[in-house]
């Protein structure tokens, strides 16, 4: 047993050696193996270098393709060995500790770019070998008269020793002379290959201008030409040529004879096709991939006037559960079979079935007559997915979400396309998934819009673009002011002043809303300690008291009761001096965990107050295991007291509350008092405080103490 190698020098010179022993055997040279490895490493030493590269570059493949053909591995039997060679060992031998998927997928690249520069490479040696033999046929030509047998020799030697196929014919399409590597990549003998004519040999592929070039060549209009071009052989396959047809002219300069030149390129063609095919197709399911639907998107956007296209965005609802519950194994096989019956809905002519990615597929349609088509594609997509899938012996049903967008070709971008169809399915997600939604270009701008406010965000507070309004909380016995209710707004540098509603539930759904309400709690119990300041010897009712609101996330952040003790004892503001508002609908079925830091904030001496109250269905002896003492009453509970005479439905169940509340020894206050008899109603009901624009709006702090101290000075 022979002992590893020891260094990366080691490893690397193993590969060269691997590398040169596999190669050298189909490589035409005159070097012995051990110089022909010396010309190997440092090709070796470039793939390595560039697989562990910190960026990489994949231009490092392509130049060790071309120095193959330098080094004379010209052979597709040396190129086959190369890559299979790179992909057993090149990982193995020179990837060291590095993330072994992220090698292997530099690996492919890698091989991806040899084989492009090897082939780039091939084909321009060959057109050099091309011209050389075709300007000595012309040299042949030229000479003919002062020494036609010696360049006759030459030329017969040029003409039977090349590796391409040589042919001549005269300008009527007879072929007078073949060599034997023509015959060889036809597989037919010289008399067969002799007795066709030139214009028999069409197929389907043929470039357009193909027989046009041929024509002006014959008529002496142009002295050559070159293109790639498909011939069928004897036995119905196909051979793939790169040809060059070049004029001969006679001594008087009159066309006599047409040369032809043909390299063999079916191996490298079906090469890049099938590089082609696996760049543009997706591993798992076979589907075209993001690359192939983003060139076919991009064309059927770019289609003349009167087309249209329609596009279905796919994503299946709660594949997540599958992958977690069952494991990635067999939430593939579901994407395959996912897959195989989208492509069965998308077989009329323009339809397409792609994957994006994940769970994510996309369906396209084109032609004049989309907005109808798209509707039924979609609808057939629904009912392919209707029957459940059987994975490992267990019945999986499966649905999905669909976004829709259709328009005329020529008016939006590809992204702009795909964009509106996520945000569409998105929201056909939102509405409880399992059904399809058409684009709205005002959804669109609200969500676009969304997403803008959203990752503004963390800069926003940074920048110092929150500022807070203040409420008046307003005792509805004496009228007098107890305090505020802390409003935060934004001042968006585009959309100008935001409130809440605008960017809480971003602010929640991204996580800031835990610093945004510290910022909030520190700025408004400051304010309050300044409020107290203010106030001096006007203190008959207490001080002012100010009601900062907690979202959920806040009240699950561990450092929620710390963080309070600690802004309040910086301000030097006693705890009951702050009210923290929690919505109803937060604390239903809240066990003793979630419960527990609102309790030790009550036990401080915090009044916690339940906002909302009566818009979340709870149950009302639940009140008693609320660590709260307010009770915020929703304003569509008193929405009718604004009118004469008020709702007596709406009275009696105003009067329930506050007697319930009043026996469990909780306060009162009501939202959204907007007339005096309003006031007057809810006073002999008998809520305890109130805040509107009866009395006031959000306003800067300054408003509040002025208030207050009319208050206080009658």
């Amino acid at each position: 047993m022979t002992a590893e190698p020891d260094g990366p020098e080691d490893r690397l010179r193993r590969f060269a050696t691997i590398w040169s022993r596999a190669v050298f055997p189909v490589t035409s040279t005159s070097s012995t193996r051990p110089e022909f490895e010396a010309q190997l490493l440092p090709q070796a030493r470039r793939l390595s270098e560039a697989l562990v590269a910190r960026t990489f570059d994949p231009e490092a493949g392509r130049a060790v393709g071309a120095a193959l053909v330098n080094v004379h591995c010209t052979d597709p039997e040396a190129l086959s060995r190369t890559l299979d060679c790179v992909d057993a060992y090149l990982v193995l031998y020179c990837g060291g500790d590095g993330d072994q998927e992220d090698l292997r997928a530099r690996c492919a690249r890698l091989q991806h770019a040899m084989a492009a520069g090897f082939a780039r490479a091939l084909r321009e040696r060959t057109l050099a070998e091309q011209e050389a033999i075709a300007q000595a046929a012309l040299q042949a030509q030229g000479v003919v008269a002062q020494a036609l047998h010696a360049s006759e020799a030459r030329f017969r030697a040029v003409f039977e020793g090349a590796a391409i196929g040589i042919g001549m014919a005269d300008l009527e399409g007879n072929m007078l002379q073949v060599n034997g590597a023509l015959l060889r990549m036809f597989g037919v003998s010289e008399q067969t290959l002799r007795s066709r004519n030139v214009r028999e040999w069409t197929h389907p592929d043929d470039a357009p201008q193909t027989w046009r070039l041929y024509d002006e060549l014959v008529r002496g209009e142009r002295e050559h030409y070159h293109l790639e071009k498909a011939f069928y052989r004897p036995d119905g396959t196909v051979l793939w040529t790169n040809l060059t047809v070049s004029l001969l002219r006679d001594a008087d300069g009159e066309p006599q004879y047409q040369l032809a030149l043909m390299e063999d390129t079916t191996e490298r063609r079906l090469l890049n096709l099938r590089l082609r095919y696996e760049a543009t197709h997706d591993a798992l399911t076979g589907l075209p991939n993001r690359t192939f639907f983003f060139e076919r998107l991009e064309k059927a956007l770019g289609a003349g006037e009167g087309q249209r296209f329609g596009l279905c965005y796919l994503d299946l609802d709660g594949f997540k559960t599958i992958n977690d519950s069952l494991g990635h194994a067999a939430g593939d096989r579901l994407l395959v079979e996912v897959a195989d019956r989208l492509q069965s809905c998308a077989t009329a002519p323009g339809e397409m079935v792609a994957r994006l990615g994940g769970d994510e597929f996309v369906a396209l349609t084109t032609g004049p007559d989309t907005q109808r088509g798209v509707d039924e594609l979609a609808g057939r997509i629904m009912n392919a997915l209707l029957a459940p899938i059987s994975v490992d012996g267990r019945e999986l049903t499966v649905r999905g979400s669909i976004g829709i967008v259709e328009g005329p070709a020529g008016e939006r971008s590809p992204a702009e396309v795909l964009r509106s169809a996520d945000i569409t399915m998105y929201r056909a997600k939102s509405a409880g998934g399992n059904r399809f939604e058409l684009a709205d270009p005002e959804a669109d701008a609200r969500a676009i819009t969304r997403h803008g406010l959203t990752t503004a965000l963390p800069t926003a507070l940074e920048r110092g673009e929150f500022f807070i309004e203040y409420q008046p909380l307003v005792h509805l016995g004496d009228g007098s002011v107890r305090g505020a209710e802390a409003l935060v707004r934004w001042l968006h540098p585009q959309h100008g002043v935001l409130g809440p509603d605008r960017f809480i539930p971003l602010a929640e759904h991204t996580g800031l809303i835990v610093p945004l309400g510290r910022w909030v709690l520190e700025q408004s119990v400051r304010q309050a300690r300044e409020w107290q300041e203010l106030q001096g010897g006007a203190e008959a009712v207490g001080p002012l008291r100010i009601n900062v609101n907690l979202s959920p996330c806040q009240l699950t952040h561990p450092g929620l009761v710390q963080d309070t003790v600690d802004i309040l004892e910086r301000a030097g503001v006693e705890p009951d001096a702050l009210c923290l508002e929690v919505t109803e609908s937060a604390l239903i079925g809240a066990d003793d965990d979630l419960l527990k830091p609102l309790r030790r904030l009550a036990e401080m001496g915090v009044d916690i107050a339940l906002d909302d109250f009566g818009t979340g269905y709870s149950n009302l002896a639940n009140l008693r295991r609320l660590p709260v003492s307010i009770l915020k009453l929703d304003r569509s509970f008193t929405q009718s007291m604004q009118q004469f005479p008020a709702d007596p439905v709406d009275l009696k169940i105003v009067e329930g509350i506050v007697s319930l509340a009043h026996s469990l020894d909780l306060a009162v206050t009501v939202e959204g008092v907007e007339t005096g008899a309003q006031a007057d109603q809810l006073r002999i009901l008998g809520c305890d405080t109130a805040q509107g624009w009866y009395y006031a709006r959000p306003g800067p702090p300054e408003r509040l103490h002025e208030l207050a101290l009319v208050d206080a000075t009658g």
